[in-house]
């Protein structure tokens, strides 16, 4: 269920369920997984359209805050409907060091097995996701297509992960 009161009906993966893995285009040539980043925390953004303003200045604001995410040893991937083509064009007009991931054919199958998907548009969400190293969803937020949400909650999320929703456990007995 979201967060903030959906638009529309649509309810989110709910918090507490183990996320769909998938496999997306990341390049023309290139498919990157879900289940590639088992064993730590993963924040997915879903996201309308490549080349959008508030697009554009969500997923900017992401890639300047990496360090952060790093931090708290989490990875992000975009996923928009959007072609790899475009993403990879979209990608370097804005510097971007994070995955962006077609969710483009069949169209928007990954979106709405998180309820991040507008059948009225043909467009995800701006849903947001932040998974425990062990796949589960722990927060999840829908924010209005016109609204950036900024980063302030899922760095709240991700700080109320434990060491073993972070990862920790398993990388500090693997040391």
């Amino acid at each position: 269920m979201a967060t903030n009161g959906s638009s529309k009906d649509r309810e989110l993966l709910p918090i507490g369920t183990q996320a769909p893995d998938f496999s997306l285009r990341a390049t023309p040539d290139q498919r990157v997984s879900l289940s590639d980043f088992r064993g730590q925390p993963v924040v997915l953004v879903f996201y309308p359209a490549d080349f959008s303003p508030v697009c554009g200045d969500q997923v900017a604001l992401y890639n300047e805050m990496l360090d952060e995410f790093s931090t708290a040893n989490a990875q992000i991937l975009g996923i928009s409907v959007d072609g790899a083509w475009c993403h990879l064009a979209f990608g370097k007009s804005r510097n971007l060091h994070f995955p962006l991931l077609s969710d483009f054919e069949p169209k928007g199958e990954v979106s709405k097995q998180y309820g991040a998907y507008h059948d009225d548009n043909g467009e995800s969400s701006r849903a947001l996701f932040v998974l425990d190293a062990g796949g589960i969803v722990r927060w999840n937020h829908l924010s209005p297509d016109g609204i950036n949400p900024g980063a302030d909650g899922i760095l709240r999320a991700l700080d109320a992960l434990t060491p073993e929703q972070r990862g920790a456990t398993r990388a500090a007995r693997a040391s």
